[in-house]
């Protein structure tokens, strides 16, 4: 019989492709990942990596195990979903996932409201640029910029975010607007639309600093260091000045996900309905564009 922590250790590796993937999933050494596989591979009597040099490589062995056991993890994770839906208050832990930058600046400022409202009720509000898994439980609710395509979802749109570029006023007075330089995503993003958008905003000029967290770009720019493209409540919040950008304003839709398994339950309900009460006035604020010389 094999140990089904070790099983989920693999599917991990199976699914990131690499142990120090899995290992930063797992949030773990990727020596401890290596030793639940070896332990696997001890209990199964099956090689199910090649270690190679720099590598893991799943065998057709491996392949196979890894896709029943994904299946497997399916099923279990339909079961707990099952059992959530007997829940009749509004009690509980309900997990959110969202982008940082809306976690802090939307949802965390509004807690208090749903503190008051319902007391039993314990939120995990995840700041994650990626897209976690509702149908493995990552989360039991997510907000993103872009519509899934999950057919298991229920998706609701609840805003549209205007983004701008942005400047401190002392730096957008006394730099040229040929002088400006950028701030960006690092290249994990590079396929964003908000990086595309800025790039062709930035033309020729330099890109000098980047960050994988609005946030930190925000505090760049409100250090002088140059111009970043934020959504209007970001710059707001850090008293930025916005700068009139060529074309059309870049504008994302935001998505509200659940599981259609847990969609009814008391506790689930009760916080999507906060989190579009967190997201009714996104646009507020007025983005002020300064005329470019």
């Amino acid at each position: 019989m094999f140990d089904w922590e070790d099983l989920r250790y693999f599917i991990v590796f199976a699914q990131e492709r690499s142990l120090s993937a899995a290992a930063r999933k797992l949030n773990v050494d990727h020596a401890t990942v290596a030793r639940r596989i070896s332990a696997l591979e001890s209990s199964l009597n099956v090689k199910l990596v090649d270690r190679r040099p720099r590598s893991y490589v799943l065998t057709v062995d491996g392949e196979r195990i890894a896709q029943s056991g994904q299946r497997m993890e399916s099923e279990s994770f339909a079961v707990q979903r099952t059992a959530q839906t007997g829940q009749e208050s509004h009690a509980g832990e309900v997990t959110v996932s969202a982008p940082p930058a809306m976690a802090c600046a939307l949802i965390a400022p509004r807690i208090k409201l749903l503190r008051e409202q319902y007391p039993l009720l314990s939120l995990q509000l995840i700041g994650s640029l990626g897209s976690a898994s509702l149908s493995r439980r990552e989360a039991d609710i997510a907000v993103r910029l872009s519509r899934p395509k999950e057919p298991d979802l229920v998706v609701r749109k609840v805003a549209t975010v205007s983004f701008a570029l942005y400047g401190s006023q002392d730096y957008l007075a006394n730099t040229a607007p040929q002088d400006r330089v950028f701030i960006a995503y690092d290249e994990s993003l590079d396929q964003s639309p908000q990086q595309v958008w800025l790039k062709e905003q930035a033309g020729d000029r330099p890109i000098l600093l980047r960050s994988n967290d609005l946030n930190i770009q925000a505090n760049f720019v409100q250090a002088g260091a140059g111009i970043a493209a934020l959504p209007g409540f970001l710059g707001a919040r850090y008293g930025l000045q916005a700068v009139e950008a060529e074309g059309p304003r870049l504008e994302r839709d935001v998505w509200l996900l659940v599981h259609n398994d847990i969609r009814h339950i008391p506790s689930v309900q009760a916080v999507m309905s906060f989190l579009v009460s967190c997201f009714e006035r996104i646009n507020q604020w007025p983005l002020n564009p300064v005329p470019v010389p």
